[in-house]
């Protein structure tokens, strides 16, 4: 088996590469994140297996997926997502759901995939996280397809938890519906407190901006004190740190509704520069490329499934909105690329399937890939679009 060292030498050879390589392709159709994902899975335990997971990069892996949804959190508008936009992407997910449920229910019956709550929930994820550094690179964020994306995103990371956590749970619903509203409320309380201790004026706040560019650097080791504390009470709860992630991004947003852009800079520098490289990377290192390899049609089953059960329901509701000017169909149809992007969510709710015994390993790995091909795909499709219509 690898050493740590050699598997962290190889993992920062990669994350220092793929931006380069990136960089390199036409009109960076590929998005980074895909060739991290299949950077890993070359040097992963299923290909050459010069590297490998292990309790200490798992840490830092977990503390990558932990910044970019802490990134995501802090990047959606709460005024927008708990307006007329944020209303319909929760309605159009609910549908989303009910019809994942129904398609996977029927495909059960003929014993074409198992763990039918685990896959529907995995169809019904928008990798708002992932999608993020695509966006930003884009220069979408701030336009209105860009916010709708982040509509979407929002409601198609938090949904998929909230019903990983209800329905894969064996606590049962009702005690799970119960564990979720007592997070809340802690969540409430630490997002209430801070603005309590650090208000504009008092010395504590004072102290803190003293030390915001010292070596001290008090405003990041906050930042990252927050994103851990709501990550163990997660983890206290047996909840996804996912959720805990982006509460953590909601309350950093909370307390600073303007935004801090010294804070952004140095939160990117450590987020995409060193630690969520490591989890797209150990997240392609968990794919068995010879069990992907040999269900080709379950593959192809499942991504025409996730652009049908999330894309299609998009499509259209973003189609019919009724906006001025109303959304193009090129522009609806690029939200709903972008809405039936998904990968995190697909790792958590595979990797919980698997270690409750739910779901093989291999169908876990095949899922994984399809939702490393919808990172591929679909958002170069929505690219390609987004030049098209500039050109015209």
């Amino acid at each position: 088996m690898p050493s740590i060292a050699s598997s962290l030498f190889w993992i920062a050879l990669i994350a220092a590469i793929a931006p380069i390589v990136a960089g390199l392709i036409p009109r960076r159709l590929v998005p980074e994140v895909v060739l991290l994902l299949v950077a890993g899975a070359v040097v992963g335990p299923f290909a050459l297996n010069i590297a490998a997971d292990s309790e200490a990069i798992g840490i830092l892996r977990e503390l990558g997926l932990g910044m970019l949804f802490l990134l995501a959190g802090y990047e959606i508008d709460r005024q927008e997502l708990s307006g007329r936009g944020g209303r319909r992407a929760l309605y159009t997910w609910l549908f989303c759901l009910a019809l994942a449920f129904t398609v996977v229910a029927l495909l059960g019956m003929r014993n074409v995939i198992s763990a039918e709550a685990a896959v529907a929930i995995a169809m019904t994820s928008t990798a708002l996280g992932t999608l993020l550094p695509i966006l930003k690179d884009n220069k979408l964020l701030d336009t209105r397809l860009g916010k709708t994306v982040l509509n979407h995103g929002a409601v198609g990371e938090l949904g998929p938890v909230v019903a990983m956590a209800v329905l894969l749970s064996a606590r049962g619903a009702v005690l799970s519906l119960i564990v979720l509203a007592v997070f809340a409320l802690i969540a409430i309380v630490v997002a209430v407190l801070p603005g309590k201790l650090i208000h504009e004026g008092s010395w504590t706040h004072r102290l803190v901006r003293a030390g915001a560019d010292t070596t001290a650097q008090t405003t990041v080791r906050l930042t990252v004190l927050l994103l851990v504390s709501l990550g163990v009470l997660s983890a206290v709860f047996s909840l996804d740190v996912i959720l805990g992630a982006f509460a953590a991004g909601f309350i950093l947003r909370r307390l600073m509704p303007e935004g801090d852009e010294r804070l952004e800079i140095k939160l990117d520098g450590i987020a995409f520069g060193f630690l969520i490289p490591i989890f797209f990377i150990t997240s392609g290192m968990a794919i068995d490329v010879s069990a992907v390899a040999a269900s080709p049609g379950i593959l192809i089953a499942f991504l025409i499934l996730i652009v049908v059960v999330r894309g299609v329901p998009v499509f259209f509701v973003t189609k019919f909105e009724k906006v001025e000017p109303p959304f193009t169909t090129r522009e609806s149809a690029q939200v709903a690329l972008y809405g039936a992007t998904g990968l995190p969510m697909i790792v958590a709710v595979t990797g919980a399937a698997v270690d409750a015994h739910q779901m093989s390993s291999d169908n876990a790995s095949i899922l994984v890939a399809a939702g490393a091909i919808t990172v591929l795909l679909l958002p170069m499709l929505a690219t390609l679009l987004t030049k098209k219509e500039k050109v015209s």
